[in-house]
């Protein structure tokens, strides 16, 4: 029986990479990767011959089996991605998953993560925090900020260069003018890092092109509630769908659903006469 090693690689500075991950590297009969050409440019830099083999997310589920099926007649195989730790918002789960299942052992690699990164340099709580993946597109971007409203919790979220202005948006238009983080190019000769108030970020990145992989790190604040009512109403005004804005508003004030939607219907009704 082989073992399944899960190893982080630098997310942007190749010499983000632990003496521990280029043994095993080395060592494994196989490498599974999320991109087999951006991986050779790590493996030649530190002259590892290791084999490689093609692993991502549109042929996991077909290559999981093949994988774990080497795995069981005793080859050692090390799962990587294009940056970072495997199955952090990359391809990955489904090849441990297979393993566990049948009792081969998996080995983490520890090492770079974006998300970690970022966090350490926020300057914000860090006793509890929320990994939220990648931000959502549409409407469904104002209603995941809707559900973090109102309590002090700290959140973490990928986002794409081209859609980052239009999320600060919502997020000053739902969570207010709070504490954020915006970190491009980690650990890249471009890194930057920008923090401070959500409006100021917006304003520093409005007439910017921004290119590169983008973290966002957030303090959510807590709010006294007022009459929820008012609260449903601006939500509405806003353009959320009424469902969405009932479940917010019901989970945000301990309300029955069904009272929160009569208000909602009643609103509607009104805006319309």
């Amino acid at each position: 029986m082989g073992i399944l090693y899960v190893v982080a690689t630098p997310i942007g500075n190749l010499e983000d990479i632990t003496l521990r991950a280029l043994r095993i590297l080395k060592e494994v009969d196989l490498i599974a990767a999320e991109d087999t050409r951006h991986t050779k440019k790590l493996l030649s830099h530190y002259a590892v011959s290791t084999p490689l083999t093609s692993y991502f997310e549109h042929n996991e589920k077909e290559k999981a089996p093949l994988l774990v099926g080497k795995l069981k007649e005793g080859s050692d195989i090390a799962l990587v991605s294009d940056a970072g730790t495997p199955g952090i918002s990359d391809p990955g789960y489904r090849l441990v998953r297979l393993a566990i299942e049948n009792s081969i052992p998996v080995v983490p690699v520890p090492g770079p993560s974006a998300l970690i990164s970022v966090l350490s340099a926020s300057g914000l709580p860090l006793n509890e925090f929320t990994f939220k993946g990648f931000v959502p597109s549409g409407a469904s971007r104002k209603k995941v900020f809707l559900e973090m409203k109102g309590e002090e919790h700290t959140y973490v979220f990928y986002e794409s260069p081209n859609r980052l202005k239009e999320t600060l948006d919502d997020i000053l238009e739902v969570l207010g003018d709070i504490d954020i983080i915006i970190a491009r190019e980690m650990t890249k000769m471009h890194e930057e890092i920008l923090r401070g108030r959500a409006g100021v970020i917006a304003g520093l990145l409005k007439d910017r092109e921004i290119k590169g992989e983008i973290v966002i790190v957030l303090r959510t604040v807590k709010e006294e509630r007022g009459d929820f009512r008012t609260e449903l109403k601006g939500f509405l005004d806003a353009g959320l769908k009424l469902n969405d804005a009932v479940k917010a508003v019901s989970q945000e004030f301990g309300l029955p659903k069904s009272e929160v939607y009569k208000e909602a219907l009643r609103i509607k009704d009104a805006v319309k006469k």
